[in-house]
């Protein structure tokens, strides 16, 4: 360890204990100048008497032991050494030992005063001082030149001392500023950290959210078709239910790994490092095979190349589709056939439609798809209608914008190569219209 570390918290006491420093400074200058006036008081010189003696010790008294108050009560400090000062002017006609005290005063006022009238009280008994001395005190001064003159060297002291205090105490309010607004910008940034944090954990919900009700669909359909089967057949049809039991152990374990993915983001105390997002379009062929696999005709029309849709757009279409197909798998009933059309063309416009019971489908009301639907969509600027649609069976059309998309990623790659810690703005554009018109129609 250093010296100056050895000495640092002897230098940070005296701040730390404003009152016990000020008493000490106040009682050493009382023992260094006050005890010359008790010395004479005991031993008066000749021409002096006691009671002059003992004026000037209570009058020195006073103005050293009134610095013990220099920063908790700066205004009675002032009071205090001023009226000693005054006092001193009818006692003795000669200077004091403890005049010192004078610019220690107007130091201090200057420096610890909350109050701007004191303060310039402090400079104006610091300017009157000079001249109030000079005529009281004697001098040898035969002009009226050099009486003014010394009277202004006389104030200049006490005047640069309330200066110097001046400046401090500005200094310390400009330095107590910038640490407030320091700490408000260092709030802010936890607060922003917060919302991030709160906003990606969202997301992973939502996610969570899609992967398991979809799986679970594709589950519960599977199984309850093969016990249907197995108690109502003539005979066992083994391949029909080696095929819905592969089917039920490919998406469980699909879903499986797509949950302890999404649940390593949260526990990861890095922010999710090694989070790799889906591939979002690259995915979809494999979402309409599954279901297709548990007996729902499926027709995908898609652009074979899609790799210039922005992750974000390309991920809010796959959750459409996906969540679109497994409430034709829930509610379009047995013989129902699905179209899922991708276009690109001013943004990524997606469709499916189905030809099954559509309106008349039963509801649970435990579902939140369309309303989960519309998030995903306006989430990315983009907007999502469902309902019947003509000739039965429900549609859902979702247009989805690429530039808004775009500009985000830029802007997080772009706040990514400079080191910034703030992250891309997390922006979210609530859909207002009503839900609860097309609640009805939700199968």
């Amino acid at each position: 360890m250093t010296k100056g570390a050895d000495r640092a918290p002897v230098r940070r006491w005296p701040a730390r204990h404003p009152r016990l420093t000020d008493a000490a400074l106040a009682v050493g200058l009382w023992l260094l100048l006050a005890s010359f006036s008790l010395i004479a008081v005991v031993a008066p010189p000749e021409g002096t008497s006691a009671t002059d003696i003992a004026g000037i010790a209570v009058l020195s008294s006073v103005m050293t032991l009134s610095l013990a108050l220099r920063r908790s009560h700066p205004p009675l400090m002032l009071g205090l050494v001023t009226g000693a000062h005054l006092a001193q002017l009818v006692v003795t006609e000669d200077y004091l030992p403890a005049n010192v005290t004078a610019p220690m005063a107007a130091y201090a006022v200057a420096r610890w005063s909350s109050s701007r009238t004191w303060r310039r009280a402090g400079l104006t008994i610091a300017v009157v001082s000079g001249p109030l001395g000079m005529l009281a005190w004697p001098n040898d001064m035969p002009t009226t030149a050099g009486l003014v003159i010394s009277s202004v060297m006389v104030s200049a002291i006490p005047c640069l001392a309330w200066l110097w205090g001046d400046l401090n105490r500005r200094r310390h309010e400009v330095l107590a500023r910038l640490q407030e607004q320091n700490d408000a910008l260092r709030r802010d940034r936890d607060q922003q950290a917060r919302i991030a944090a709160q906003d990606e954990r969202t997301r992973i919900a939502r996610e969570m959210h899609d992967v398991v009700a979809h799986s679970l669909a594709v589950v519960v359909v599977q199984a309850d078709g093969a016990a249907y089967a197995a108690e109502h057949a003539d005979g066992w049809a083994r391949e029909q239910a080696i095929g819905a039991l592969r089917t039920i152990g490919d998406t469980s374990r699909e879903a499986l790994a797509e949950t302890r993915r999404l649940v390593g983001v949260l526990r990861a105390e890095d922010g999710g490092e090694g989070y790799a997002p889906t591939d979002a379009l690259a995915d979809l062929p494999e979402v309409v095979a599954r279901l297709r696999d548990s007996g729902v005709a499926v027709d995908l029309q898609a652009p074979p190349d899609l790799t210039g849709v922005p992750r974000d757009v390309g991920l809010a279409a796959l959750r459409v589709v996906q969540e679109s197909l497994t409430n034709v798998l829930k509610h379009a009933g047995p013989g129902a056939r699905a179209q899922v059309r991708v276009a690109l063309d001013d943004g990524l416009q997606v469709v499916v439609e189905d030809d099954g019971r559509g309106g008349a489908a039963p509801d649970d009301g435990d579902g939140h798809g369309l309303v989960g639907m519309r998030e995903r969509a306006g989430a990315v600027g983009g907007t999502l209608q469902a309902g019947p649609r003509g000739g039965g069976g429900c549609r859902v059309s979702a247009h989805l914008p690429l530039r808004r998309a775009q500009r985000t990623d830029d802007v997080a790659d772009e706040a990514s190569e400079h080191g910034t810690d703030d992250g891309t703005e997390h922006t979210t554009e609530h859909v207002t219209e009503d839900v609860r018109q097309d609640e009805g129609s939700q199968r």
